[in-house]
């Protein structure tokens, strides 16, 4: 079979109900690797929640992070690397805005940076419950652009606030994150994942009739629309499901991915 490239998206995809990986999903992937298929995670995780699954899988792949701000290859100098950033000044914008928009935390990130103004305990564990001191944002401490901003406002003012942002800087786009949470997400303009996997095509010369790209998430449209094969998952929402080319019968939670590359590769 001609060589593949695998595009997997983590929560609600790869990654099982608890947020892990399965023995078979493991299993799976590092098969299809071993036969010289690329399998490369593109996630709107960061990388510090991102690079445990590479290690997992023992993936050599570029990766992509912050939903195709960022890609590269963890732990290693890679030539083709790139990052997108965002102008600094809107975190102290943003900061000096709190208390108008009931804004409940604003973390502002990198490849190997993480700052926020204050803890956020929450239940799914993307940001830590307590602050380290090298940890917390400040003017002082923020001292360059990040690949994205993370904000938790309240719902009532979360459209108010996406507006503001979107009126006085321009060069950014602001995505909303599914799931209960109210989170506004800030990145450069033009930034998605679709992005990072056409570099990823590009780097490795595969066709883009070539790619499979699975999904569950609004952050995913673009990516399965992009890849030859786009796979939305049996959990996925409708708009994903109506684009993509393929919906796994099962869910994450049942090893989805892992049962339809089995199918689709005649894995024994």
């Amino acid at each position: 079979m001609q060589r593949k490239l695998i595009a997997l998206d983590l929560d609600g995809t790869t990654l099982n109900q608890d947020a892990q990986l399965s023995p078979k999903t493991t299993q799976t992937l590092t098969e299809l690797q071993s036969a010289g298929h690329i399998v490369s995670i593109v996630t709107g995780r960061p990388n510090r929640l991102s690079q445990n699954f590479y290690q997992q899988l023992g993936l050599t792949s570029p990766m992509i992070n912050f939903n195709g701000a960022l890609a590269h290859i963890p732990g290693q100098k890679w030539a083709d690397e790139y990052q997108y950033t965002v102008n600094k000044d809107i975190v102290f914008a943003l900061l000096q805005l709190k208390d108008q928009f009931k804004i409940q935390m604003v973390a502002a990130e990198g490849k190997t940076m993480f700052l926020a103004d204050q803890a956020y305990p929450n239940t799914f564990s993307f940001f830590p419950a307590t602050l380290k001191r090298d940890e917390l944002l400040t003017r002082d401490s923020l001292q360059q652009d990040p690949t994205a901003i993370t904000v938790f406002v309240e719902r009532s003012d979360q459209a108010a606030l996406r507006q503001m942002i979107l009126d006085q800087f321009p060069q950014v786009d602001v995505n909303t994150w599914g799931g209960p949470a109210s989170v506004l997400e800030i990145v450069h303009h033009g930034i998605q994942k679709a992005k990072g996997l056409a570099h990823l095509a590009d780097y490795y010369q595969i066709d883009q009739h070539d790619i499979l790209a699975f999904g569950d998430e609004s952050n995913d449209l673009e990516m399965l629309d992009y890849a030859g094969l786009g796979i939305a998952m049996h959990n996925a929402i409708a708009p994903v499901k109506a684009i993509a080319n393929d919906v796994t019968p099962l869910t994450n939670a049942q090893d989805g991915v892992a049962n339809y590359l089995i199918q689709y590769f005649n894995l024994a």
